[in-house]
């Protein structure tokens, strides 16, 4: 019997249809490696623009001296069927937006007209057939912080690039958003999900797992796929194995009990030593008491440098060996030349600013800007030592700052050539922990569990937030401004002299870029959140803000416990787009 379409899948099918004579409508230009490495200044092809990770537009249109007049000229509202973290891309004038459990749409960028829309539960194939079964998150899959979030897609050739809370990658058609292909590459119900999407490194699509703190005969992964049909080139553990270099920094523990080293952001690429460069998490369970490690546990906490063609490790760097209090170094990668010397910057949970020989990975130094209780770091050799009574004991009360939400997390620093200086988004707390024990049996593990109590930070003046302003060369502090709520999106940086960044008291910002001073500011419906970016079309420059919900502790557990008087909508997550007038 041939049962009738449901009228939502109808409905569905309809719209799909709609939006492919709009499509088809428009000229489409392949994404090569040439346009990713040099990206037409309007574009933003990149996770963070530019394959170095700059997070910077090369647009001047809007300026110091006139971004005051900027307005509102278009915005779209996305799903709230989970936490936003969204960084979208532009080519050739359309947005690709994507949302919370794997929903990608297609939208112009002058005007917010729709043109298409990918949705996992109801889509369409390349063959025309529909599937209905594609939900991104199977049935045994355990809740996973994060899962159902997607941070970032890539585009490459005419196709777009997710990675789903399903464990699986997704190609779809960036001309008509059908699906192309999906693989499949781990077993969601063991924990596996993707938080954040591929990068392209060299016709490579590289990506990283997540989900990997449950006890298992398997550990995190990063891969490289063919893009054209999703064929796996390469696999590449994060964690060493028994028996492999590095394989005794676990002690003895076997395989199965050796959890973490999640690579949960996207990472950079360097065309020049054409090396990818991506970053882990630390070991799980947290404390080194309750996971029973005593050495180093490779390759936690460490920047990766991958061959894109092999996968083969060329080198790695680990900032804090034996990490014991959930301090992640996993963040975004942001390439810079100083002096003429190659150089990766990295910023983590410590507020703790590590410059590292991205050709060689030679550590050249580190700036700790001075919040941080944990441990001690020799700025000329990057030694780590513990203060006294920080290394947890099971059952013992530590206080420490920053909490487990760190000062720094997902929401990425951004590069401006002209002031030479970074641009990093902080959120001030502390935290007395309490951590317990955790059964070693297959399936079990987990994070800790930890007893958390979120306190002010001392040296806030009761600010939650923070953008600081960090001279590459010296590391020294160029101006902060503070907010009362956390800082609560990745910073943009503009030719324009601009630095913009929102939080999560519902203000978006435009920064003076030399200065600090706020020159525009305005209101959104909820919580500043994602990836903001800057592009151009016919002409005209536009700035692009997501706005949501969700976000982990720093934008539900901290503002709940630290400013209780603040509130903002529990829904609502959406793009705005600005722009001078017309």
């Amino acid at each position: 019997m041939v049962r009738p379409l449901a009228p939502t899948l109808l409905a569905a099918v309809a719209l799909v249809a709609a939006a492919e004579v709009s499509a088809q409508e428009r000229d489409f230009r392949p994404v090569t490696n040439e346009v990713l490495q040099a990206p037409a200044p309007g574009d933003w092809p990149n996770w963070r623009r530019t394959q170095d990770a700059w997070g910077y537009s090369p647009l001047a249109q809007i300026t110091t001296d006139n971004v005051d007049r900027l307005q509102l000229v278009w915005s779209w509202a996305m799903d709230d069927t989970g936490g936003q973290e969204a960084a979208p891309l532009v080519h050739d004038g359309v947005i690709y937006l994507p949302g919370p459990r794997g929903v990608i749409q297609a939208l112009d960028g002058a005007t917010g007209d729709f043109i298409w829309e990918y949705r996992p539960g109801v889509t369409t194939r390349v063959d025309g057939s529909v599937t209905t079964d594609n939900s991104g998150v199977a049935p045994g899959a355990f809740a996973g912080v994060g899962r159902g979030i997607q941070k970032n897609i890539a585009i490459y050739g005419d196709m777009l690039f997710s990675a789903t809370g399903n464990a699986s990658i997704v190609a779809i058609d960036a001309r008509t958003g059908r699906q192309v292909w999906e693989t499949q590459t781990a077993d969601p119900e063991l924990g596996y999900f993707y938080t954040a999407g591929p990068i392209v490194a060299k016709g490579t699509l590289v990506t990283g797992i997540t989900g990997c703190d449950r006890f298992k005969e398997d550990v995190c992964f990063i891969t490289g796929h063919d893009p054209r049909t999703g064929e796996e080139r390469w696999r590449t553990s994060t964690v060493a194995r028994p028996g492999e270099p590095g394989g005794d920094t676990w002690s003895d523990l076997p395989l199965q009990f050796r959890a973490g080293s999640d690579a949960w952001i996207a990472g950079s690429y360097d065309p020049e030593t054409e090396l990818v460069h991506w970053s882990t998490s630390q070991a799980k369970p947290w404390a080194r008491a309750v996971r029973g490690t005593a050495g180093d546990a490779l390759y936690t906490n460490s920047s990766l440098a991958l061959d894109p063609d092999t996968g083969e490790l060329v080198w790695y760097y680990q900032y804090l060996p034996g990490e014991t209090h959930d301090m992640d170094e996993v963040f975004e990668s942001v390439l810079i030349d100083v002096d003429g010397r190659p150089s990766l910057f990295k910023m983590g949970k410590l507020g703790i600013l590590w410059q590292i020989d991205r050709v060689t990975g030679e550590f050249i130094q580190a700036t700790d800007v001075g919040y941080q209780n944990i441990l001690d770091v020799d700025p000329r050799t990057g030694t780590i030592t513990y203060r006294p009574g920080m290394i947890p004991e099971m059952g013992v009360e530590i206080d420490m700052c920053p909490s487990t939400s760190g000062f720094k997390s997902w929401r990425a620093m951004a590069y401006a050539p002209e002031t030479g200086a970074l641009y990093i988004p902080i959120t001030f707390n502390c935290e007395r922990a309490t951590f317990g024990p955790t059964d070693q049996v297959l399936g079990g593990g987990g994070t800790g569990p930890v007893r958390r109590i979120n306190t002010p930070h001392p040296a806030s003046g009761g600010n939650l937030g923070e953008l600081l302003a960090l001279d590459v060369r010296t590391g020294d502090v160029l101006w902060r401004h503070r907010t009362p709520s956390p800082i609560n999106t990745a910073a943009l940086t503009t030719a324009g002299g601009l630095v913009f960044a929102g939080d999560w008291d519902r203000h978006m910002y435009a920064y003076d870029a030399q200065t600090g001073d706020v020159l525009w500011q305005t209101r959104l419906p909820t919580s500043a959140q994602g990836f903001p970016i800057s592009y151009e079309v016919n002409g005209r420059q536009f700035v692009a803000m997501p706005v949501g919900t969700g976000g982990a502790s720093w934008s539900t557990m901290l503002p709940r416990d630290l400013a209780p008087d603040m509130r903002r909508p529990a829904n609502g997550n959406s793009i705005h787009v600005f722009a001078l007038p017309d």
